[in-house]
C-alpha cells in the first residue's frame, strides 16, 4: 500500500478526566455550579460515576479543577495579549481589548470566578481561594505595568484598573455584549492620561 493511501492513525479518545473537565467547563459556566447536578455532568461527559470519584474524588474537586483550568485560560489570554506590545500603556489597554473580544462571544456569561464566589457559602473555602488567587494575579499584572509606566503609586492604579475591569465584566455579563468592555478601555485611557498629566505637573514644580 502506498503512503498516499494509508489512513492517518486514529486519535486516541479523550480521557475520562478531559471529558469530565470539558463537560464541567461548559455546564458550570453556562448554568452555574450549584444548578448543575453531578449526574448531568456525567451524562454530558459520557463517563461513569466511578470514573468521577476515582479521578477527582468529589464534585468539589471537579469544581476546583474547572476553576483552575479557567485561571490557566485567563493567564494564556492576557499574557498573550500583553506580549503583543512593547509599551506599558499599550499592554494595559491590550488587557481590555482581549476582554472586549471575549465579551463579544455569544457564549460569554461573565466572570467564572465572580460567578463561583457568588454561589459559594460565606467565609473562606477552597473555591474562594482559587477565585481570589486569579483576581490577585490580574491585579498584579496591572500593578506591574503601572510600575513600568513610572506612576507615583502603582498599587493604587493597579486597584483602579482591576475595579474598572471587573465592573465592565459585570456590565458585559448583563448586556451580553462587548460595549461595557470598550467603555472600560476608554475610561482606562482617561486614567492613564490623568497619571501622565499629574506626572508632568509634579515635574514642573
Amino acid at each position: 500500500m502506498s503512503s498516499s493511501t494509508r489512513h492517518a492513525p486514529a486519535k486516541p479518545e479523550a480521557s475520562a478526566r478531559e471529558r469530565l473537565l470539558a463537560a464541567a467547563d461548559e455546564l458550570f459556566y453556562e448554568e452555574g455550579i450549584h444548578t448543575v447536578g453531578i449526574d448531568r455532568v456525567l451524562a454530558h461527559a459520557g463517563v461513569a460515576k466511578a470514573s468521577l470519584y476515582s479521578t477527582f474524588g468529589s464534585k468539589e474537586e471537579l469544581v476546583l479543577s474547572y476553576l483552575q483550568r479557567r485561571a490557566e485560560d485567563r493567564y494564556r489570554r492576557i499574557t498573550g495579549a500583553v506580549a503583543g506590545h512593547d509599551q506599558p500603556r499599550a499592554k494595559i489597554l491590550a488587557v481590555y481589548d482581549q476582554f472586549a473580544d471575549r465579551a463579544a462571544d455569544p457564549k460569554f456569561r461573565g466572570c467564572a470566578f465572580v460567578n463561583a464566589s457568588a454561589e459559594g457559602p460565606p467565609g473562606d473555602s477552597k473555591v474562594r481561594r482559587v477565585c481570589r488567587g486569579s483576581r490577585e494575579w490580574l491585579r498584579g499584572v496591572f500593578t506591574e505595568l503601572a510600575a513600568e509606566l513610572g506612576v507615583a503609586d502603582p498599587e493604587q492604579l493597579g486597584r483602579q484598573l482591576i475595579l474598572l475591569y471587573e465592573g465592565a465584566m459585570m456590565g458585559a455579563s448583563m448586556e451580553r455584549g462587548p460595549a461595557p468592555a470598550r467603555d472600560a478601555r476608554r475610561l482606562a485611557e482617561t486614567l492613564l492620561d490623568a497619571q501622565k498629566t499629574g506626572g508632568r505637573r509634579k515635574t514642573s514644580r
